[in-house]
């Protein structure tokens, strides 16, 4: 079975089997062996900032010299970008050899695509006997596939208003569901959270006599520059003090999304006895590896790729652009998908906006390229359309002096496009 046939396969076969509860993924994985018994580290939950979070603990660990393994969604390009094993993809062969050992159980579960992706990656992981594990919630917390494993930390980064069919219409029920990844006792590190939300997780982490490590009050971050080469922060966390860090990500909530690892991090190292030396940390910062997210594409002109996604990620991405171009008006490549909240998301973009170029993306759930221009015609913001992200991308650079800044947002499908477009034709 070739990769494009392996693909079409999970997704035609297993994409409409998706039920919100943890019953049959518990009965598959007892079939396997249970492989996530076998695996310890980190679970990262949160509406966004969770693969940034997991990129850096990645880091922080490889540079201390663990053995890694990395399990997030959705990819961008390739299925295989979803596992990473000390920072390297497996090949399609070893995911391949390890769905068709567990085929006939999956046929039996009537396992959905993501509880396929999820148990490939406990099997994987496991046989790789893997030092820590850093594995990302995949909607919501409390049902979610993953929450079969049981971490040594756990972290939620924020809580915003998206996936709200699934998990509720407010943040308070929002921030419940997310708060359905605490284990007893297991300690839990909270990113900046609105309190409503914040008193929702805090109140379970109680019941379950969960030590809460929240940012403000328990570590702090502080912004000192933010460029198109990475951030410049101070952290503090008890009596850990790091000032002047820097890091290769780009935008100012990325601080608090490092410093959210950070404490993971340490709290993890604390737990095994490990040393958390300034040097790794300082070291680990500069090579955190996280395609898609405030990625520099360009110096002449200026184009920035962001996987902004939902109103949280364009409120972040909008106030990183303020803060590195004040007052400056830039052109944006957009697609957004239409389950989201796309006449705020772009009601956000059209005040910085020159131009927009407007296209559809190829998932089936992207809004029509007509809806999204009747939002940007509101603003009178001048805007050009073209079928296809990668058309759309294609004009937008053509039209670009040297001078200009272009950027390419509003779901992480287009994203992947424009990443999968060849340099040549971009």
């Amino acid at each position: 079975m070739l990769y494009n046939e392996f693909l079409e396969h999970i997704f035609k076969r297993y994409s409409g089997n998706v039920k919100l509860e943890l019953n049959r993924m518990q009965g598959l994985l007892n079939d396997m062996g249970n492989p996530e018994r076998k695996l310890n580290g980190f679970h990262i939950g949160g509406t966004n900032g969770k693969g940034s979070v997991c990129a850096t603990l990645e880091a922080l660990c490889r540079e201390s010299g663990l053995n890694t393994a990395l399990n997030t969604s959705p990819h961008l390009i390739n299925y295989n970008e979803r596992f990473r094993i000390n920072g390297k993809e497996p090949s399609f062969e070893t995911i391949l050899n390890t769905f068709l050992r567990y085929e006939n159980l999956f046929d039996k579960w009537e396992a959905s695509f993501f509880e396929i992706t999820t148990a490939l990656a406990f099997s994987m992981f496991s046989e790789h006997n893997v030092d820590v594990s850093i594995i990302e919630v995949g909607l919501g917390g409390r049902l979610d596939a993953t929450n079969l494993f049981i971490p040594d930390v756990a972290v939620i980064t924020n809580i915003g208003l998206d996936h709200i069919k699934t998990l509720g219409g407010t943040l308070e029920i929002i921030a419940g569901e997310k708060a359905g990844i605490i284990k007893e006792g297991i300690p839990l590190v909270l990113g900046d959270i609105e309190e409503s939300p914040r008193s929702i997780i805090e109140a379970v982490a109680k019941t379950k006599k969960v030590p809460v490590f929240r940012y403000k009050r328990d570590w702090q971050t502080s912004i000192r520059n933010d460029n198109l080469t990475g951030i410049n922060f101070d952290y503090s966390f008890g009596n850990y003090e790091f000032p002047n860090l820097e890091a290769n990500l780009m935008g100012e909530h990325q601080a608090i999304n490092i410093g959210s690892a950070l404490t993971a991090f340490i709290l993890y190292a604390e737990k095994k006895k490990l040393p958390v030396a300034e040097e790794v940390i300082r070291k680990a910062l500069q090579h955190i590896s996280w395609k898609g997210r405030m990625q520099l594409l360009s110096q002449k002109p200026i184009i920035i790729i962001d996987g902004a996604h939902n109103v949280h990620g364009v409120k972040a991405l909008m106030s990183t652009l303020e803060k590195i171009f004040p007052n400056r008006k830039v052109k944006f490549m957009v697609s957004i998908l239409r389950d989201k909240d796309y006449k705020q998301m772009l009601s956000l973009i059209c005040p910085k906006a020159e131009q927009i170029y407007v296209a559809r993306n190829q998932s089936e759930r992207a809004a029509s390229v007509e809806d999204q221009v009747a939002v940007i015609e509101e603003y009178n913001i001048p805007y050009k359309t073209a079928p296809t992200v990668a058309e759309a991308y294609s004009l937008a650079v053509k039209e670009c002096k040297e001078d200009d800044i272009l950027i390419v947002c509003g779901s992480l499908f287009t994203v992947g496009e424009v990443l999968e477009i060849p340099k040549d034709n971009a």
